[in-house]
């Protein structure tokens, strides 16, 4: 089976109200979304989305009449190509969901089937007030959620510890609390200084008292040291690596002793075949492995499915801030959005490979001109 083409559909969808991230306060007044088609000759289509995949164009010849089962060998053409220009992981995501359709399962399955399901938490985008904070936490917990991620401004950590003392209150221990200052990477044109480590280590020290799940990305990623120390004078768990741009800078994390949940996103750091080797040697080592998942639906079922492959968890990230944020507007260009079950959880779709189903009309729709 060969590749015969490659397509990139770039869509952008107007939202109304606008998106306010914590991470890039600037309000989003639109989602933009990159979806990967790859056709090949046996007449499978596989589908993938997450990075923008600005400048892929220039190598799409590269895989042009290969073999899109012959998986590492595009996983090394796409890790040649990362040093020179993009991450383009979510071509490889549309390499598995033909690998998946060629034999008939999910995508999951091929990774080692360990779970056919996984527990979610809410992620939440933007930055609340207290009050706002534990009424939106009471009403993810009435919609079946059992966790939540609360973002911290690194300029405002005192009003960050106050709402998650909030939600604390509000939801009592029913509900597991993961909180996120964002300092491992940043967006462009971000140069301001990080929240340094003393800092953070008493942050961490009153958020341990909050009975936090874990603390993410509490450092800049050269910090490892500082993050070793959070975790063993804070007594709190430290996640980060979501964007981490290669398999040895998370290596080199676990064996610093910097994280005990890791976080490469499948289709924004390192892909979905390097995700799965950080991902057993996480667990192997008794860490927990729970990627990053903020793209859309096509992103979170290629991250659900290495998950789910290899045993992660104890959650996996679910983008969810209503009304700013909502599965529909995240997979507006999906048949059905991706959605929790009554139990929280999300399952690992029944069909072959990643299991998303594109709405051809509204790639149309929603095309960029």
């Amino acid at each position: 089976m060969k590749v015969t083409s490659i397509r990139l559909d770039r869509m952008r969808l107007p939202l109304d109200p606008p998106f306010i991230a914590a991470w890039d306060p600037a309000p989003r007044r639109h989602f933009d979304a990159t979806l990967v088609r790859v056709e090949t000759d046996a007449g499978l289509v596989g589908y993938g989305s997450g990075d923008a995949m600005d400048g892929f164009e220039a190598f799409a010849e590269l895989f042009v009449g290969t073999d899109p089962l012959r998986i590492v060998s595009q996983v090394r053409t796409l890790e040649s190509i990362s040093f020179h220009a993009g991450r383009y992981w979510p071509l490889e995501a549309a390499f598995w969901d033909i690998a998946g359709q060629v034999c008939g399962l999910p995508v999951a399955t091929l990774f080692g089937g360990a779970l056919d399901r996984v527990p979610a938490y809410a992620s939440f985008g933007e930055l609340k007030s207290p009050s706002a904070s534990a009424d939106a936490v009471l009403a993810v917990r009435e919609a079946g959620f059992r966790a939540v991620k609360i973002r911290i401004s690194r300029d405002d950590a005192r009003s960050g510890l106050a709402c998650v003392r909030a939600v604390r209150a509000a939801a009592g221990d029913a509900m597991e609390i993961v909180v996120d200052l964002n300092q491992w990477w940043r967006m462009p044109g971000d140069i301001s200084p990080p929240l340094d480590a003393q800092s953070v280590r008493r942050l961490a020290a009153e958020l341990a008292e909050t009975g936090v799940l874990w603390l993410e990305e509490p450092l800049p990623a050269a910090d490892l040291t500082g993050m070793r120390m959070v975790r063993e004078q804070a007594g709190v768990r430290v996640a980060g690596g979501e964007m981490a741009r290669t398999v040895p800078e998370l290596l080199a994390a676990l064996t610093a002793g910097a994280l005990d949940v890791v976080q490469p996103d499948a289709v924004l750091a390192v892909g979905m075949l390097r995700a799965r080797t950080v991902a057993e040697v996480a667990l192997l080592q008794g860490r927990w492995f729970s990627p990053h998942t903020w793209t859309n639906g096509l992103g979170l079922l290629a991250n659900l499915h290495v998950a789910a492959g290899v045993g992660g968890g104890p959650f996996l990230e679910f983008p969810f801030d209503p009304p700013g944020w909502t599965p529909a507007r995240r997979d507006f260009f999906l048949a059905e959005p991706i959605l929790i079950d009554a139990s929280g959880n999300l399952r690992v779709p029944e069909r072959p490979g990643l299991g998303g189903q594109v709405d051809a009309d509204a790639v149309a729709r929603w095309a960029r001109t």
